[in-house]
């Protein structure tokens, strides 16, 4: 069996991660962005969600196949995760998901329509299994993490560009900003979930809150 490591780049092979309940396939779009998108499918119903219609159309829509997508979940509003949200809900008659903050951007963007506005505490059906909406404002005001508690293992994060290794996202010197993005990625993520809790960002490498942890203090106080 092939261990999952994450470690995926634009126009090389998908990365997948087998969970009980869960399939978690990653895969790197945009030379220049390399940005990452996560299609997630029921085991038992083949039910399948796409995280971040980042790029790439031909890439994102033959890994979909002939399965289809209920749901579309756009991670924010910036233009690099969403390029190729039109044609995939052409394509599938997906519904779209964002954090409401960031919903008529992403329309106006996109000339996609927002079918479900997200706020802290929804959910996400993929499936059997289900996705809680944790909002984390700062990289963007409506920037949204997606949390999936596998009751047979430990949690796993989609976090967009809020949270990466070795930091939080980029608030592009907006001091407010910054102290808003580490206070919600610290009371929200890090004082609720576990070490062991992986996490798959917006671009590059997956890690744990456990590696992550001890540099929190550092993160906040060199304010970026």
């Amino acid at each position: 069996m092939v261990t999952y490591t994450g470690e995926v780049t634009p126009g090389g092979a998908p990365d997948t991660r087998e969970l009980a309940a869960l399939t978690i396939t990653k895969v790197a779009v945009d030379e220049q962005m390399s940005n990452n998108c996560y299609l997630l499918r029921c085991t038992r119903s083949g039910e399948q969600v796409l995280v971040d219609a980042a790029a790439e159309p031909d890439t994102l829509l033959p890994l979909v196949g002939e399965s289809g997508l209920t749901t579309v979940i756009t991670t924010h509003q910036h233009w690099d995760h969403h390029r190729a949200l039109a044609e995939v809900v052409k394509a599938t008659g997906a519904d779209v998901v964002a954090g409401e903050p960031d919903a008529d951007a992403i329309t106006s963007q996109t000339g996609v329509p927002v079918t479900r506005r997200a706020v802290q505490g929804d959910t996400v059906s993929v499936g059997d299994a289900t996705l809680e909406v944790i909002a984390v404002a700062g990289h963007t005001p409506g920037s949204i993490v997606l949390l999936y508690d596998d009751p047979q293992g430990h949690p796993h994060l989609f976090t967009g560009d809020s949270l990466f290794p070795g930091g939080v996202g980029n608030t592009f010197g907006d001091e407010a900003a910054f102290a808003q993005l580490i206070d919600e990625v610290e009371t929200k993520i890090f004082q609720r979930l576990p070490d062991e809790t992986w996490f798959y960002p917006g671009h590059g490498n997956d890690s744990t809150l456990g590696d992550e942890r001890p540099n929190l203090g550092e993160w906040r106080t060199r304010g970026w």
